[in-house]
């Protein structure tokens, strides 16, 4: 019997009410998700690796503007995107991370550059993209990322428009879990970061256990939402150990470490897990979370809300 392959994709949670979310504007953002899991599972019907299915799904996430990774990433304060991201090889435990790049168009390869050409697990700002040009990874101006309507965001956050903060997008994230042939797992997540962060703020996208975590014996996670308290929670890991010492199937995990861990601290967001038997699981505390999944059984499934 051939070994199951499965994928998981995340463009962010958010607390958005459901009537405020058109027909039209869910076609385009399922587009892009479903865009996002035919080229990544793509890789695993061709014998590819669980790395090269997640970061192949990244990839085309951070080039959609709909989602807060790549082309389309929220504004810092000073009116710049700065992006984070983060992959890991649940085979080997090995990770690489990147943050607070500024000129390079798929932070995620960026990540997988670092984890498999350098010593390190996280490069920062301008040392990473030196790093990016040391290994003939072009870098792209800041216009390529700017979006008129993240801009009229930032402008709405900095003049004190609370609404803002209650977006879908002021936190938003992407994220891939895949299982691939060998059954390995990998996990691989990118990010704008937060609409009007300042200080030179990192999330928990690019912290491996925070909001991104593989580990072949328990699972593959990757978090989105409000990333100070996802750290505090350091939930990607948190559901691999509850699987690891308690026992729990995926789902429990999961559901344990959003609904309770995180719910408890006060924080809002989710994430998407997938075990190493193939078993989805998606959890989150917002009124939506779009995410997408596709199997060798013939899955494919793309959702917003609940239900």
């Amino acid at each position: 019997m051939s070994q199951r392959r499965a994928l998981a994709i995340h463009g962010g949670a958010g607390s958005f009410a459901r009537e405020s979310f058109t027909a039209e504007r869910w076609a385009a953002y399922d587009a892009g998700l479903r865009a996002a899991l035919v080229a990544g599972f793509g890789r695993l019907d061709r014998g590819g690796s669980a790395l090269d299915a997640v970061e192949a799904a990244v990839r085309v996430l951070e080039d959609e503007p709909l989602f807060n990774a790549g082309r389309g990433a929220v504004f810092s304060h000073d009116g710049i995107n700065e992006l984070d991201a983060a992959i890991m090889d649940g085979a080997s435990r090995a990770a690489g991370a990147v943050a607070a790049l500024r000129h390079v168009r798929n932070p995620v390869s960026l990540a997988r550059l670092v984890m498999e050409r350098s010593p390190h697990v996280l490069l920062v700002g301008t040392g990473a993209e030196e790093f990016a040009l040391e290994h003939d990874v072009p870098l792209c101006p800041r216009a390529w990322f700017h979006t008129d309507a993240r801009y009229a965001q930032l402008l709405r956050a900095r003049a004190g428009d609370g609404s803002v903060a209650d977006q879908l997008d002021y936190f938003g994230t992407v994220g891939a879990v895949a299982l691939d042939g060998a059954g390995n797992l990998a996990a691989a997540t990118s990010t704008g970061g937060m609409t009007n962060k300042r200080w030179g703020r990192i999330g928990d996208s690019p912290i491996i256990g925070a909001g991104t975590y593989a580990a072949n014996d328990s699972c593959a996670v990757s978090a989105t939402g409000h990333g100070e308290y996802l750290l505090r929670a350091t939930v990607a890991r948190d559901v691999a150990a509850r699987m690891e010492y308690r026992g729990e199937s995926v789902t429990a995990a999961a559901r344990a470490v959003i609904g309770e861990r995180l719910t408890n601290l006060g924080g809002e967001g989710g994430l998407i897990a997938l075990s190493r038997d193939g078993e989805f699981a998606v959890a989150y505390n917002t009124r939506a979370m779009f995410r997408g999944v596709i199997d060798s059984d013939g899955r494919l499934e793309t959702g917003l809300f609940s239900d």
